[in-house]
């Protein structure tokens, strides 16, 4: 299966390869880390600690860690976390976060390069986010002893009728995981109508909604503010995650809006760094007064630029708490929309576009709370911000309404932790009681084989803790 899995993902990037290098050349993607993606030259890990590796795809991932990371270092100081991620925007995310000597791109799904890098980190336990089900990563971390874990795990209706036509395959891919975590009973069940076992998936609930920071004024967002020179009597409209042609939208709905409501300013946060220049291109056509955020470590704002454009990684999350008027982007395009839980956190008015796929559950409890606006077009976006601007209750009862809904479903960080404490008791202690059980041919230091391997046994969880 391995050999037959490396000639398919040859034969993809030979399909993709003029795409891959334009993209390289124009787009500055795809232009770093070949020696850990084909090679496998990731970190190095040695010493007694058990290692923990945590998979996130790219920046959203990468937010949606490192609560859990800094919560599981917490609860397991013995071990020793490493993160990887795929996409460069994710890179440099996880390296500012968590510090450049334990994060490093993931190898691509070639049996090569996955059973090295596996050699190289010596991983007790794989973590992926989401759905990053790589058959030859997962079969080289289990040939060489490790456990794998899914958390907030995903799988949408869509998704899954995909994978119904490989079943069987799946079937396979899915016994080898050792636990999905997943973020609702829907995902759930499809995990285990593809094959996942019963007792093998566990609803834990949505991480997104434990990594939103819900205080306006903490000390990252007031700097921003004050970087941006944002008054306290300033209207905030913040289109954030963006893609085309969700920033021409929002410049056109506040065009039509500023001279009727002068304290009205505009940021424009697009979600993916190569595509600044273009929203620049756009402002300059325009011919409106703007502001590059990049440019404000330099200069004072200028107090005629009411629009800012946000060329930075990473500080969406902080920007939304300037925010009382909010655009979640990627959902009048083609992505299936980004998150819209940070700015109902921070309490701010939210609208998005209607294709929100990607965030079906959410959307589906933010739609019953009644703390959400859908607009399908430009006109429904320069609407909702004007009733944003006019009808103060409307913006009250929606900003209520969306803190509540955050508050109600917190709690996913501490059952994800306790989950994989519970299911995987020895990283809570050191690599060599996992040695130890493989010298004498367990196949993981905590699991009774008399029971398929399902079951932890509590003579052996006391034995290692």
């Amino acid at each position: 299966m391995r050999y037959l899995l490396n000639f398919i993902y040859l034969l993809a990037i030979t399909a993709a390869l003029p795409w891959l290098l334009y993209s390289a050349v124009w787009k500055g993607k795809y232009r770093e880390g070949y020696g850990a993606k084909f090679l496998g030259r990731t970190l190095r890990r040695d010493g007694d600690r058990v290692c923990v590796w945590f998979h996130a795809v790219s920046a959203g991932e990468v937010n949606l860690l490192t609560t859990l990371v800094t919560r599981f270092e917490t609860a397991c100081p013995n071990a020793s976390c490493v993160i990887s991620t795929t996409t460069k925007t994710g890179f440099d995310l996880a390296q500012k976060k968590f510090g450049a000597d334990r994060v490093f791109y993931c190898p691509l799904d070639f049996s090569w390069s996955t059973a090295a890098a596996v050699r190289r980190l010596h991983p007790d336990l794989l973590v992926l986010a989401e759905l990053e089900l790589w058959p030859n990563l997962i079969t080289a971390v289990k040939r060489q002893g490790g456990q794998v874990a899914v958390i907030n795990g995903r799988l949408s209706q869509k998704s899954a009728r995909g994978y119904a036509w490989i079943r069987p395959w799946m079937r396979r891919i899915l016994t080898s995981v050792d636990i999905v975590a997943a973020q609702d009973g829907e995902s759930a069940e499809r995990f285990r109508q593809l094959g996942m076992l019963q007792e093998s998936v566990v609803i834990t609930g949505s991480l997104k909604f434990d990594g939103a920071r819900m205080d306006c004024k903490n000390p990252t967002t007031v700097a921003l503010s004050q970087l941006a020179g944002i008054s306290p009597d300033d209207i905030v409209f913040l289109a954030g995650s963006t893609q085309a042609p969700e920033e021409l939208l929002a410049l056109e709905s506040f065009q039509k809006l500023r001279t009727d409501y002068p304290k009205l300013r505009l940021l424009l946060v697009p979600r993916h760094p190569e595509r600044f220049d273009e929203v620049a291109e756009i402002l300059e056509r325009a011919n409106v007064s703007w502001q590059r955020r990049s440019a404000l470590e330099k200069t004072h704002p200028d107090p005629k630029a009411r629009i800012l454009l946000v060329d930075s990684i990473g500080e969406l999350g902080f920007w939304w708490g300037t925010a009382s008027i909010a655009f979640v982007g990627g959902s009048l395009g083609s992505r299936g929309g980004q998150n819209m839980i940070e700015p109902a956190a921070y309490g701010a008015t939210v609208s998005f576009g209607p294709k929100t796929q990607n965030f079906r559950d959410i959307v589906k409890r933010m739609k019953k709370a009644n703390c959400c606006t859908i607009v399908e077009d430009g006109k429904e976006l320069t609407a909702f911000v004007e009733r944003c601007l006019t009808d103060r209750q409307f913006v009250s009862e929606q900003a209520c309404r969306a803190q509540q809904l955050v508050l109600e479903n917190q709690g996913a960080t501490d059952r994800t932790v306790g989950l994989l404490r519970q299911r995987f008791p020895w990283v809570t202690g050191r690599r060599s009681v996992v040695k130890h059980w493989r010298r004498v041919g367990g196949n993981h230091p905590l699991l009774d084989k008399s029971r398929n391997n399902t079951h932890i046994t509590e003579s052996s969880a006391r034995e290692a803790c």
